[in-house]
């Protein structure tokens, strides 16, 4: 069966074969062709679903100044890879163009290495400047806990001295 003769006989199709479904290209023909397109429009509308969905990062974003770093070293490095795979390669082809290369290889890995430094000097002097969570250490917070717990027994022991100096001694044990 073509396809000219599906479209103008869709029901045989559905009828002759059991559990075939009528797609949705299909038209109906009780239905006038405006409202056919309409509907048409209104099930790719709701058949339109987003690529992606936004989630909640679970980590802070880097400051711009750490950002910019660490984009202009991935260049670097990039470029670096680059020149010394065309110095290899040219290595192996015996071209003049070799020996040019491999200096320029090694003078930009310091450039690269310099760029991978400044990422990591450029996130310190931002946490420097601009403050960085500090989280003591477990050892740093059972201390001071130890400290607060002790001060906290001084200051009962010395509300119980007050209250039984206020007293006049009463509740205390003679010895005689």
């Amino acid at each position: 069966m073509s396809t000219t003769e599906r479209r103008e006989a869709p029901e045989q199709s559905v009828v002759g074969f059991p559990g075939a479904r009528r797609g949705p290209e299909a038209p109906d023909r009780d239905i006038p062709a405006r409202e056919r397109h309409r509907e048409a429009a209104g099930q790719q509308q709701q058949d339109h679903r987003p690529l992606w969905l936004e989630e909640p990062a679970k980590r802070h974003p880097m400051p711009d100044p750490v950002r910019t770093a660490a984009v202009r070293a991935v260049l670097i490095i990039a470029v670096t890879l680059i020149q010394a795979m065309v110095a290899f390669l040219c290595t192996m082809a015996g071209s003049w163009l070799a020996f040019p290369m491999v200096i320029s290889s090694v003078a930009s890995t310091l450039v690269a290495t310099w760029a991978a430094v400044d990422v990591w000097v450029t996130r310190q002097v931002w946490n420097q400047r601009y403050g960085v969570v500090s989280e003591p250490s477990s050892t740093a917070r059972s201390l001071r806990r130890e400290r607060r717990a002790h001060r906290r027994q001084e200051r009962t022991g010395l509300r119980e001295q007050g209250r039984i100096r206020r007293r006049g001694g009463a509740g205390q044990f003679s010895h005689s």
